[in-house]
């Protein structure tokens, strides 16, 4: 037999192997995963800056699950902030911010909608993951994209963190300054979630 037909079927079994081992060898992060966030171990922060002070408060975390797969870049589930639960350590200013500004008794809850993910997270080290999705805030969607630092650690567990700015002026809130105190028309976000990285289903 010539050589060329002796190391043409060796050559194509080396390659059904090395394909093979490679891909019983990707890592989970390369699949399509969920990622649950710990409502009592996720801090959301917000800062206002006045021509007197800075305010600064919090929110807390109802519910939030993600949905992704890096291969596809599809994304899903929902981000669920309790509207209602913002907190600066002021009760006049707060009973303001949510009657006149968030109208919280009315749009209870701020949710982020995640549709596509790009980055991958890596099984050691910080890696950057950019989300986009909708905003729903006071009645409306508003598109846009969040930036994560992601820290894996132990069994599976994720800690997450993002900063962003809302306009929430340009998207139809009332400015809470007056006559006598300036507040900007943009408040700062800062959100440091912990979680759980899970396998999920086939869907995307």
């Amino acid at each position: 037999m010539p050589i060329c037909r002796r190391f043409v079927p060796r050559a194509l079994s080396l390659l059904f192997v090395l394909l093979a081992a490679s891909a019983f060898s990707a890592p989970a992060f390369a699949q399509e995963s969920v990622f649950s966030l710990d409502p009592a171990q996720t801090e959301i922060h917000f800062t206002l800056d006045t021509s007197l002070h800075t305010v600064q408060g919090t929110f807390r975390l109802k519910s939030g699950e993600i949905h992704f797969n890096p291969a596809s870049g599809k994304a899903s589930g929902a981000i669920v902030v309790d509207a209602t639960s913002g907190e600066s350590d002021n009760s006049g200013r707060d009973k303001k911010m949510h009657k006149e500004v968030l109208e919280s008794p009315k749009f209870t809850e701020i949710v982020f909608v995640p549709s596509g993910v790009q980055g991958t997270i890596s099984p050691q080290g910080s890696s950057q993951v950019a989300v986009a999705g909708v905003m729903k805030l006071h009645g409306q969607d508003h598109e846009m994209t969040l930036q994560f630092t992601v820290e894996p650690g132990a069994a599976g567990r994720l800690q997450a963190s993002t900063h962003f700015s809302v306009p929430y002026v340009k998207w139809g809130l009332k400015n809470p300054g007056n006559f006598m105190l300036h507040a900007d028309n943009t408040v700062e976000i800062d959100i440091h979630a912990s979680g759980q990285l899970t396998p999920g289903n086939s869907s995307h």
